[in-house]
């Protein structure tokens, strides 16, 4: 019984430890997801080998980070990795306010509070998307959301495709036909207009096949990044008014007096210029004096 009961204790020790293992390394994987990719990857509608489905992929983000322009550089870096490349970036500083502190009686110390951010929009190869997303989540501080699209226009690409065929075998008919049965001027034209138009429709449709075509091959991660409000602080001069710098109550008398003087000297010399038609006055004075008195008699 002893040794049957130790052996039955030797069990249950061994099956406690491997569960409890196992616990510990599933709750070790939770935190490094937590911390790191904060699970932004995804495996959403990946193109299967041998598999004849199409997919546009597309991912939005919107997270904040330390430090904005390093974030940016990785990114950028990232991107060239694993060949994909920046379409575009809008680095910015979002101005949220200043004050000044006067420090001295010549020195103020004013305060900026800004916020830099950055739009910024990378297409990578379509298999590599997941390889992305998860470099880039070393970069996420605080994850606000992460949302992946995945379009499927295998019928459209098809629907392109039938299209294009019908028309180009119209092109051929009309080709022959131009060829084999135009007599007429006018016909050949009209045929010819016709031609034109079946050749603007494939060229149309390949061009929408090729733009499909490129968005599957490419998938499209559009980033909007942030970092804490950031402070800028700056020592300026401190300009005074113009009332700070007038002189004292003395000088401005003094200097009164004097533009007073140079007044009264310039009236003179005015005065002096304009001798002849003082003269003109008085003769016109005395005149009308005579004049009036010769009235009143």
């Amino acid at each position: 019984m002893n040794k049957t009961f130790r052996h039955s204790l030797q069990i249950a020790v061994i099956f406690s430890l491997f569960v409890g293992c196992k616990k510990q390394e599933n709750s070790e994987e939770m935190a490094i997801m937590m911390s790191d990719g904060k699970a932004i990857s995804s495996s959403a509608a990946v193109d299967k080998p041998g598999s004849d489905r199409k997919f546009i992929r597309t991912a939005d983000l919107k997270f904040k980070v330390k430090n904005v322009l390093n974030s940016t550089y990785a990114i950028e870096n990232i991107a060239n990795k694993f060949d994909g490349f920046v379409i575009y970036t809008n680095l910015q500083s979002n101005y949220r306010g200043s004050y000044k502190t006067k420090i001295s009686q010549d020195s103020t110390l004013e305060t900026t509070h800004y916020v830099v951010e950055n739009n910024i929009t990378i297409r990578v190869p379509n298999r590599q998307l997941d390889t992305v997303l998860k470099a880039i989540a070393k970069q996420i501080n605080f994850l606000h959301f992460r949302t992946i699209t995945a379009e499927d226009v295998t019928l459209q690409l098809n629907s392109n495709q039938k299209s294009q065929s019908r028309n180009a075998k119209a092109e051929d008919r009309l080709k022959k036909a131009i060829t084999t049965k135009g007599k007429k001027l006018s016909d050949i034209v009209t045929a010819e207009d016709h031609l034109v138009s079946k050749e603007a429709n494939k060229d149309s449709l390949a061009n929408r096949n090729l733009t499909i075509q490129d968005k599957i091959d490419f998938s499209t991660i559009t980033i909007a990044m942030y970092q804490d409000e950031s402070i800028k602080q700056e020592m300026i001069a401190n300009l005074q008014d113009y009332e700070y710098y007038k002189p004292n109550i003395g000088i401005r008398i003094v200097d009164a007096m004097k533009a007073g003087w140079y007044v009264l000297l310039d009236l003179i010399v005015f005065l002096i210029k304009i001798w002849w038609l003082l003269l003109l006055i008085g003769a016109a004075f005395v005149v009308y004096r005579k004049v009036r008195k010769k009235d009143d008699i």
